[in-house]
């Protein structure tokens, strides 16, 4: 520093010289002026730079190291899923911030929204920014897809094709179970009324008319033994509600029906709020997948794709499995902290999957796009 010191030194004593000497208004006395004060500049500059070095030194316990950074900068993650996840999430979430934040000394809040898987999934594809989606069926993660927000290949980043949670579908009856219906054959009965929402419209809907026809296929039913069987079903529904959630209202509050297909978890959910239901899952069932995807387009624009897929990875945790379970849905993968819970629960002894069927797609074009099965069926009603 001494040399510096005495550089500026001279540099003042020669300014004060050339303005003594030169006047202002002079062209050779304004470039001298100008040269002497660029001079003067980097002198000062050198001198304050040399002591900022050494300061960070200091901080650093006179070693070459870097000083302990600061918090790194607060970061929002906005996750959309269907309404039945809420209690899980709640539980979960502030498990991953708390553990973000240890390992990584960042703070994470998340912006939820929870609703039907259609509804969502329009939202999203409208402009609702979801850096992360977890809906009802991969159908609706497709249909985001297609809109040019999640890149091809979503259910190969995460573990089990992108399924975080699961559900089975239950029989829900009257109090007591007047009808005696315990399977799934006896919906097809002409006593029997059935309340369901329309698949047209209603994701839940289409699981509940793949249970129908898996009923019969994995039984060892042909294709026409299962068109027949669930087209009589289908004349015994009064009416095709828009959704779940208004199945279930017309089920549950106006007393309509003698039946209502609900996924499992829904029920385990209601029980717990205390609300009262007789259900019985059937040994012939379907598997309801649920899966979970980054949307890209959006966390590269908010920069958060990092905590996003480790939130997604967590989820798969053991930790965050048994938050699942706790609220009604069967884990992904069974593990010492997810059997007990899992126990409680039927065991399914023929479990089909829409993989059966082709996947979505496949399941999609054949049953519900226009012209296909289930406008057939109504046809004929």
């Amino acid at each position: 520093m001494g040399f510096w010191h005495h550089l500026l030194k001279q540099s003042r004593q020669t300014f004060l010289k050339i303005t003594h000497k030169f006047r202002l208004n002079s062209i050779k006395g304004f470039l001298s002026l100008f040269l002497v004060g660029v001079s003067l500049s980097v002198a000062i500059a050198a001198c304050s730079n040399g002591a900022s070095n050494s300061s960070s030194s200091t901080d650093a316990g006179g070693s070459n190291a870097s000083p302990v950074s600061a918090n790194k900068q607060d970061v929002k993650v906005t996750l959309v899923s269907f309404a039945v996840t809420k209690a899980a999430h709640d539980a979960i979430i502030p498990k991953f911030v708390e553990q973000w934040k240890k390992e990584h000394n960042q703070n994470v809040s998340f912006e939820q929204s929870y609703g039907g898987s259609g509804s969502q999934t329009r939202a999203v594809i409208d402009g609702l920014e979801a850096d992360i989606v977890h809906l009802a069926l991969a159908l609706d993660t497709q249909k985001i897809e297609k809109a040019g927000l999640i890149s091809p290949g979503w259910e190969k980043e995460f573990p089990n094709n992108g399924i975080v949670s699961k559900s089975v579908a239950a029989l829900v009856t009257r109090p007591g179970n007047p009808k005696g219906i315990k399977t799934w054959a006896d919906l097809a009965k002409d006593d029997v009324k059935l309340i369901t929402a329309d698949p047209k419209t209603s994701g839940i809907a289409r699981w509940n008319f793949l249970t129908l026809w898996n009923s019969v296929i994995k039984t060892g039913g042909t294709e026409e033994k299962a068109l027949e069987f669930v087209t009589k079903v289908y004349k015994n529904v009064p009416i095709l509600t828009k959704d779940a959630r208004e199945a279930t209202d017309i089920f549950a509050k106006r007393s309509q029906g003698d039946a209502l297909i609900n996924y499992e978890n829904e029920i385990i959910l209601a029980q717990q709020k205390g609300e009262k239901a007789d259900y019985v899952i059937p040994d012939v069932n379907i598997s309801i997948d649920n899966p979970i995807a980054i949307v890209d387009k959006n966390v590269d624009k908010h920069g958060v794709r990092e905590v996003a897929e480790a939130f997604v990875k967590y989820l798969y945790t053991p930790e965050a499995q048994q938050e699942f379970a706790k609220v009604g849905f069967r884990p992904v993968e069974e593990t010492a902290q997810t059997k007990q819970l899992a126990d409680k629960y039927p065991k399914v002894k023929n479990l089909g999957t829409v993989g059966d069927y082709g996947g979505w797609d496949a399941v999609q074009k054949k049953f519900f796009a226009d012209g296909a099965v289930f406008d057939q069926i109504q046809a004929k009603k």
